[in-house]
């Protein structure tokens, strides 16, 4: 044991004066002070009666991620388990950390194993996690003096969350006109650089087959012409300034025009291995550096998928989601100001 770890002992036993005293006197006096056997007493252990609770106690660690970054770790040690690994040459309490990431049969990672020395009378720890993402399973044990591993007990395999992506990020637009009419989409070709369209041909994909009516100005002409309206030329509806059809109301006429133009995006985002290939309905969408990834598309209403998947640089391993989004306007009296028409109130 080392001199703190002495003098822990020392403390809990009583000796007087334990922090002036060398490691060979602290030893003496703990073994004049406590009843246990040479090889417990050499250890600066006590021992309970045989059949009480200390020896009766199960060793055992929990493994509990806390947030991308950090992870929480208790354990208890069960005092025949701790007596037989001081025997057996024990010197410091460590946990072990390995990542175990789609793997089984107790196996790890090679070159991922860290460990960590803790407290010898420490039930509990907080440890930074190596890589966010990941699976891991920790060991718990001693380090033995002439070098070597005595194990107590391992953890279960807990997933550390991912990270959000990154704050960093360079956002692509594309220019869109709310008159263009939407029409089914062609065969996506490859990006060969740039932005070539990506947000708008994923938008197309996405929405394939959906019919929907336009915002704004549009939906008044699309609906005048399916006569369905009961709207004038100016887009509003007899009724909407309060008039009746003669023009003539309770209040004094007014002259006035009036526009509104609101609409929404879509932003889809997310991060994967940077050297990994990553496609959005069939159609590749580039990485920054650090895998990150960001597209906004414009959000019509209708049923939108958006496929996506990464593949890793070797092809062997992949990993996918769909999103599925259903956008509905209920009620659209807008119009744009170049299209503003005079009205009387």
């Amino acid at each position: 044991m080392t001199l703190r770890q002495l003098r822990q002992v020392a403390s809990d036993l009583g000796v007087s004066l334990y922090s002036r005293k060398s490691k060979d006197e602290l030893l003496s006096a703990i073994n004049n002070r406590q009843p246990s056997p040479a090889g417990a007493a050499e250890a600066g252990l006590t021992t309970a009666p045989a059949g009480s609770a200390a020896f009766e106690a199960e060793t055992r660690v929990v493994f509990l991620p806390r947030d991308p970054q950090w992870a929480y770790v208790f354990w208890e040690i069960s005092e025949a388990d701790r007596l037989q690994a001081f025997k057996a040459g024990a010197t410091q309490l460590c946990l072990r950390v390995a990542d175990v990431t789609g793997l089984g049969n107790g196996g790890s990672h090679p070159h991922t194993l860290q460990e960590v020395v803790v407290d010898s009378h420490a039930t509990e720890w907080y440890l930074p996690v190596p890589l966010s993402d990941r699976d891991y399973r920790v060991e718990l044990g001693y380090r033995k003096a002439g070098g070597g591993w005595i194990g107590l007990a391992s953890s279960a395999v807990a997933r550390v969350p991912a990270l959000h992506p990154s704050e960093h990020i360079l956002d692509q637009f594309v220019p869109f006109s709310l008159d263009t009419p939407v029409v089914p989409a062609a065969v996506p070709q490859p990006v060969s650089g740039g932005d070539n369209g990506l947000h708008e041909r994923l938008y197309q994909t996405a929405t394939t087959g959906q019919r929907r009516l336009g915002r704004g100005s549009e939906t008044f002409h699309e609906l005048d012409q399916a006569g369905l309206s009961e709207l004038n030329a100016s887009g509003a509806g007899l009724w909407a300034s309060g008039r009746n059809e003669s023009g003539i109301g309770v209040v004094a006429p007014r002259q006035r025009s009036f526009w509104l133009v609101a609409d929404a995006e879509l932003i889809v985002y997310g991060a994967t291995d940077p050297s990994a290939k990553l496609t959005i309905g069939g159609e590749e969408v580039p990485l920054s550096s650090d895998g990150t990834f960001r597209i906004q598309v414009p959000f019509r209403d209708g049923q939108q998928f958006y496929a996506i998947e990464a593949v890793a640089v070797d092809g062997e391993q992949k990993r996918n989601i769909t999103l599925n989004f259903d956008r509905n306007t209920p009620e659209d009296n807008s119009n744009p100001s170049d299209q503003a028409v005079t009205e009387w109130f």
